[in-house]
């Protein structure tokens, strides 16, 4: 026969374990009324007081002030964090700290990506397009490098300065209205030359020397040769040939 309770109070399953094994449960039926607006555990909100360092630390204080912590910054967090930023902090305990995220900069008229090793922006599919209101600058301390199929170069003015300059290609054309090459020498060595011109003027101050193994000139008008002193020597035969010869 089953017993009765002699109060009025209900009967305790037999079933009910001790208190230990509802904890886990009481916590986390307390972590489900969590307020809003209330930060998750492990998670604050800091400001910025010293920058990274030489060792990638920074130094942050949380918003209730009470304290001065330093953290790692994170690798998802590749914004280089500044004096006076407002910071996301996270990590297990005091001793490992990481800077999560960048909420809002301090002077947002510049940013910076920074990373310890090497970088590499790939698009899989598609293309990569860098714009910018201001100027651009590629800075590299070793070399600089582009590969590509097609290169496109289009500028109202272009400036390049190099202090050597060695290009090997199949075929270049130039398309200017003016060109001017100002230098100290210059060697084109060529196996075939061909100049046409309208208009040609040259000027030597010093000494001009042609070398070749035949020589023709041919003037549809006027050929004249004027100097101080003209020679004209030959080892075999010299031939004026005219309708009138003027001599003197």
């Amino acid at each position: 026969m089953a017993s009765r309770t002699t109060s009025g109070a209900p009967a305790v399953p037999a079933d009910v374990g001790d208190e230990s094994e509802l904890a886990p449960l009481l916590r986390k039926a307390a972590a489900a009324k969590q307020q809003p607006g209330q930060q998750p555990g492990g998670i604050v909100m800091a400001t910025v007081t010293a920058a990274e360092a030489e060792d990638g630390f920074c130094e942050v204080t949380p918003m209730d002030g009470h304290r001065t912590l330093r953290c790692r910054r994170a690798a998802s967090c590749l914004l280089l964090p500044a004096p006076g930023d407002t910071v996301m902090v996270a990590g297990p305990h005091d001793e490992a700290l990481y800077l999560i995220a960048v909420v809002a900069q301090a002077d947002s008229s510049q940013a910076t990506l920074a990373v310890d090793g090497d970088l590499r922006l790939q698009s899989r599919r598609g293309g990569i397009a860098i714009q910018g209101a201001g100027a651009i600058e590629l800075q590299s301390d070793t070399a600089v490098a582009t590969r590509s199929p097609q290169w496109t170069l289009a500028a109202e003015r272009a400036q390049c300065t190099v202090s050597e300059l060695d290009y090997q290609g199949a075929e270049v054309r130039f398309s200017v209205l003016a060109s001017r090459f100002v230098g100290r020498a210059c060697e084109v060595v060529l196996d075939r030359l061909h100049l046409l011109t309208r208009s040609s003027f040259r000027i030597t101050e010093e000494v001009e020397q042609v070398r070749a193994g035949q020589i023709d000139m041919q003037a549809s008008r006027t050929l004249r040769l004027h100097a101080k002193n003209t020679l004209v020597t030959s080892k075999e035969l010299v031939k004026v040939d005219a309708e009138q010869i003027h001599m003197g």
